[in-house]
């Protein structure tokens, strides 16, 4: 009898595993992506979310991701902090979604990162830029797609100093919140590092999500730095440069730099004249000088023009990334797994030991999480072919000459950033063509 008792166990736990394997793959990938799409952001988060139906699409129509369709929930990022929060464990724990999207905003990669941490749910951050996120803590379950604020803006001081040396002074207006001062602290510390003798003659943090900046212009006009540096983005950048175009800024001579103005070149128009160095937060543009011309990224540009009527800016860009990694991940883990659907522990894992392309160069992920991913900046000019400026002289830089070692903090590092890398024949440049 008990031999009976016991193989009658074993046959019942055999039967049992093997109905838990075969529901192993789920019926379909269930993911959640946080975005705006309300509020000052959704100039970003719209967009996105346009891009991310566009690709979820397309990977559907491919077969999916090791042959399960994705299926996505939206939660819109301009709700705030705490209902975001909210949202985000509702989709977990209720839905049973285990791998996030999130986010856009620094601040709420700072709030969700440690709480997909407890939920164990793996979580993409595909677009925030602080840089803290993941140099003050590790996580398990917690990686990026793209770049952080320092490979950013190194990379901008690096083109800056390439292609406009002679200054001495220099001032910035940005928005006055997180992003703001700790990528003016970067900047700065990286310009020090490199050019110890400029001199900072004003440094102005008006509100976010101000109106109107004709205090920041008169001073801007009547100091005459040699350069003016703003990091700030969306309807603040927008407005800011309506404003200054209007009142002469432009004119007067200064080196302007636009760090994040890639993703307003469209919606600007004439307003933004020629001579302004523009970053694209990574190594991705719909006139990339390297993919341009790829059929897929053609087909992509396409596509996305017909369902928005607009180009591509850079957080489609980084959503095209943080899924194009995702299923990287995923299918990489299956592999590792023998055939089998991974855990999310296996995905998280898999995903810091890869590398990944979508529609520019190959962006690297490391052990702590961060991906290496190139940065390209340019001049603006004005050309036939389009009713806005484009980028000219444009610079590749790749992500390992402007980011932080794994293991060291940010604004200690750049400090220690040495005058040879000036030199790098790996700074390709390209023209406008």
């Amino acid at each position: 009898m008990k031999l009976l008792k016991t193989l009658t166990a074993i046959a019942v736990m055999t039967l049992s595993a093997g109905l838990a394997s075969a529901q192993d793959k789920p019926a379909e990938l269930k993911i959640g992506i946080s975005t705006f799409t309300s509020g000052a952001a959704s100039v970003f988060g719209v967009p996105a979310k346009a891009a991310a139906e566009l690709l979820i699409e397309d990977i559907n129509a491919k077969g999916g991701i090791g042959g399960v369709k994705v299926a996505a929930t939206y939660i819109d990022e301009g709700i705030g902090g705490d209902k975001l929060l909210s949202e985000y464990r509702r989709l977990v724990q209720e839905q049973g979604i285990r791998t996030m999207l999130s986010a856009i905003s620094s601040g709420n990669c700072n709030v969700v990162a440690p709480v997909a941490e407890d939920l164990k749910v793996l979580n993409v951050m595909w677009d925030c830029g602080t840089e803290k996120v993941l140099e003050d803590k590790r996580y398990k379950y917690v990686v990026r797609t793209q770049a952080n604020a320092t490979t950013e803006m190194v990379a901008t001081v690096l083109y800056l100093l390439k292609t406009k040396p002679n200054f001495s002074t220099i001032a910035v207006v940005n928005q006055d919140y997180a992003w703001g001062r700790d990528s003016w602290e970067i900047f700065l510390n990286t310009l020090k590092a490199l050019k110890p003798d400029v001199k900072v003659v004003a440094e102005m943090f008006p509100k976010l999500g101000a109106s109107d900046f004709s205090t920041e212009i008169s001073r801007l006009q009547a100091l005459k730095p040699d350069v003016v540096l703003s990091t700030s983005w969306g309807g603040d950048l927008d407005t800011f440069v309506r404003q200054a175009s209007q009142r002469g800024l432009f004119t007067q001579g200064a080196t302007v730099v636009l760090p994040l103005a890639e993703s307003s070149l469209e919606r600007l128009g004439a307003a933004l004249p020629e001579g302004v160095i523009v970053g694209a937060r990574g190594d991705h543009y719909f006139l990339h000088p390297e993919t341009k011309d790829d059929p897929a990224h053609k087909a992509f540009v396409a596509k996305f023009r017909a369902k928005t009527g607009a180009y591509p800016i850079y957080p489609v860009y980084h959503m095209a990334q943080a899924l194009g990694g995702l299923k990287t991940g995923y299918e990489n883990a299956i592999k590792a797994n023998g055939g089998k659907w991974p855990s999310t522990e296996q995905v998280a894992d898999a995903m810091r030991k890869m590398e990944f392309a979508a529609y520019g160069r190959t962006v690297s992920m490391r052990e702590d999480g961060q991906g290496l991913e190139a940065q390209l900046l340019g001049i603006t000019k004005k050309v036939p072919q389009y009713p806005f400026a484009v980028m000219d002289k444009m610079m590749l830089v790749p992500a390992d000459l402007v980011t932080t070692p794994v293991g060291q903090k940010s604004p200690a590092w750049v400090k220690t950033v040495k005058a040879e890398v000036l030199k790098s024949d790996r700074l390709k440049t390209y023209d406008f063509k």
